[in-house]
Parts: structure tokens; sequence; C-alpha cells
């Protein structure tokens, strides 16, 4: 595609070029694990890697490579490797550049299993971990040792909403030689592109917004050079974790209306992020579209909007929390977000509760906390929703 096309144009065309032998508008789904070869010639080609082609879904598929190159195009970035979730995309980034006795540094109000896969897991191979608020360039400064080899960021952060400098990291990681990764769940290509702010590596979990659909568990790495790529998809390779081709294909179907979902979802979100600053059972709204929001210059700067999570604290603390989530009837009391559904949860017990209570306590994931992935239904009716919800509270 050329660069000169906008957003939504990229998202419909963008890795869908029609099929060349039926002329199918739609990318077919190839179900197919093994690849034939036209020769031995040709078979031994693909494996050295100096002829094109596919060998074994493991190891690429025609349907997930038309996935991989609309998401790569979408971030601006040198290529796309899909997998099967997010975790996988994160694991596997991990798994490719961190070794024994290296460090990370990373956002401490991150995904909870992205900061307990790292601490719980790659810990018992000589892996250390410093999770700091990343919204502050000194704690990252502080936080980085003669081995850390890789700044991990999220932002806006789950579920705290804070958000985090990516110039700003960049200038630090190109400081020490580290490399910066991004996960840009929350923001989609749309509203944020980590690449073109100097990141090194973008992840999505796809299951959220790039689905859009809460149909399918998907995740996907951006590189910006060629040497990235095949590091990230040798290691894969290697123990797994593709994508399948069905889902991939799903993923690419949602993909085409990514700025269509979003931009409704935000536009929801706008109002009520308004609504619930003035309702009387709330206590704080945090969220990079309201006035009072504490990093509304950083949001304007580094995102196209404000994106479609928020999150806020209700009174009564815990026990208000889960009435208001009980009380709901349109919103859904489920985790993940991006789908064209509202949900809502409660972090400190759903989502984080695998984190240690100090460390969850320090990054701002507070008991009263709860979380609003705003879907596409009609404003007035998730206003009416809430509303009666918070009035168990008066």
């Amino acid at each position: 595609m050329s660069d000169h096309h906008g957003f939504d144009t990229e998202a419909v065309h963008a890795g869908s070029e029609p099929d060349q032998r039926f002329g199918a508008v739609s990318v077919p789904i190839y179900q197919s694990s093994p690849f034939a070869f036209d020769s031995v010639d040709q078979g031994a080609g693909r494996f050295a890697g100096t002829e094109h082609g596919y060998i074994y879904t493991r190891m690429g598929n025609p349907t997930a490579a038309a996935l991989e190159e609309a998401v790569a195009s979408l971030e601006h970035g040198h290529a796309a490797i899909a997998t099967s979730s997010g975790m996988a995309a994160i694991s596997n980034v991990f798994f490719t550049f961190l070794e024994a006795n290296s460090h990370v540094v990373g956002t401490d109000s991150v995904y909870g299993p992205s900061r307990v896969v790292v601490e719980k897991y790659f810990s018992r191979f000589g892996v250390a971990s410093t999770f700091v608020d990343t919204s502050d360039p000194d704690n990252i400064r502080r936080a980085i040792r003669p081995e850390t080899v890789m700044l991990y960021v999220e932002t806006p952060e789950n579920p705290t909403i804070r958000l985090t400098d990516i110039a700003a990291c960049a200038t630090i990681a190109g400081e020490h030689g580290l490399l910066l990764v991004v996960d840009n769940t929350f923001a989609t290509p749309l509203l944020q592109r980590p690449l073109e702010l100097g990141a090194d590596i973008v992840v999505h979990s796809m299951t959220k917004f790039l689905n859009g659909h809460a149909d399918v568990v998907a995740g996907i790495i951006v590189t910006s050079t060629e040497e990235q790529r095949v590091r990230l998809r040798t290691a894969l390779n290697h123990h797994g974790g593709c994508i399948d081709p069905h889902q991939a294909w799903l993923v690419h179907r949602g993909l085409r209306t990514l700025g269509l979902r979003v931009r409704k979802a935000q536009e929801n979100a706008i109002a009520i992020a308004e609504f619930l600053r003035q309702h009387p059972a709330v206590e704080w709204v945090r969220y990079p579209g309201t006035p009072d929001y504490a990093q509304r210059e950083l949001a304007e700067r580094q995102m196209e909007g404000p994106g479609a999570i928020l999150c806020f604290g209700v009174k009564r603390g815990l026990e208000g929390g889960r009435k208001v989530m009980e009380a709901v009837g349109l919103a859904t009391l489920a985790v993940s977000l991006g789908g064209v559904e509202t949900l809502i949860e409660h972090p400190a017990s759903m989502t984080h509760a695998g984190m240690a209570i100090e460390d969850r306590e320090s990054a701002g994931i507070t008991d009263n906390l709860v979380r609003l992935a705003v879907g596409c239904e009609n404003t007035e009716d998730l206003l009416e929703d809430l509303s009666q919800a918070l009035e168990t509270l008066i």
C-alpha cells in the first residue's frame, strides 16, 4: 500500500490483494499444516531461506502473512509476526532478547501477566527486572543497570490509564543501548504509532481492538528492522505460539473496521468520562480526554485521540465497586477490552490479582478502581446503565 493513503483505506486494503488463483476478494483461509514443494531443490531452498515460500504453518502461513502485512502497514513498521495470543507475542520478545544475567526495566502498572511472566518465570533463568512508574523518565534512568538490555513500556497503562512519553523513552534507550518495546494494545495504531516516536518493537494483544469482536485470542509483534524480524521469527518457530490460519482470517476481517470501531467507542468514552466526573458517587476519573487529566499535554502530543478505556474510583471502596459492577445491566462484567461491547471489571481482584498487594498498590491499582472498556453501543443507553448502577451507592 502507498504511504499517502488514509488510515481507513489502509485498514481496508493492506494485505488484501485478490487471490491470484480464483480472484477471491477476501483472503482465503489456508487451513493446512504442511505446504508442498515443486521439487527437492525448492524444498531445500525454502529451508535454507534462499527461496520464498511456505513450509509448515508453525513457520509461516499465507493467511497469517496477509494479516502481518496489514498490521505492519498500519504501524508503519518493517514487518510483523502474528502469534497465538498477546502473551505469546510478549513472551516471544522476552525469550528472544533477554539472556541470563540480563535486566529489563518495565512499567509497574502493566498488564498483570506481562509482569508476572518476567518476575516468576524468566527470573528462574537469571533474568532480573525492575518495574517503576515510567510516566516519570527519571524513574527509568534510576532503574537502569549495566546489565539492562530492554525497556518495556505500556502506554496508556493497564488499568491506571497513565501515559509514558515514548519519545523520551527512546532517547533514554538510545543513550544506554537498550531495546525499547512498547505495548500499543490500548491506543491501537489509529491513535498512536510508537515506531514513529523511536520505539524498536511494538506488541499488541490482537484479542482486543485489532480484532474487535471478542471472539479471537491472538497477538502480534511489529519490528522496525529485518534483523529483529529474523530473530523473533526464528525463536517463535522453535518454541511455537504461532497463530492459527482461521484466527488470523478473523482478525484480518476485524482489522478492516478498526478506525470505525475505535472512533465510535472513543466518542462514547468521552461522554461517559464527563458524566462520571459530575456524579456524586464517583471520587475520581482518569481518562486522557478530560480537561483535568494530569498528562493532557502528553496525550495531545503523543496520541491522536484519548481512546476508549477509562478507569474511575467509586465511593465505599471495594464494596462500592462490587455493588456498581453487579448493578450494571448493559455493560458486561468481564475482563478483556476492545470489542464492540462495553466491558466492566475490577482489576485488583481480576486481571491484576496475580501481583503482590504492595506492588499493585504502589502502581496505583487501588481497591476502588473500576476499569471500563467502552464499546460501540448507543451513548444514551450506556449513560443510562451507568447512572442506575451508580445510584445504588447514594
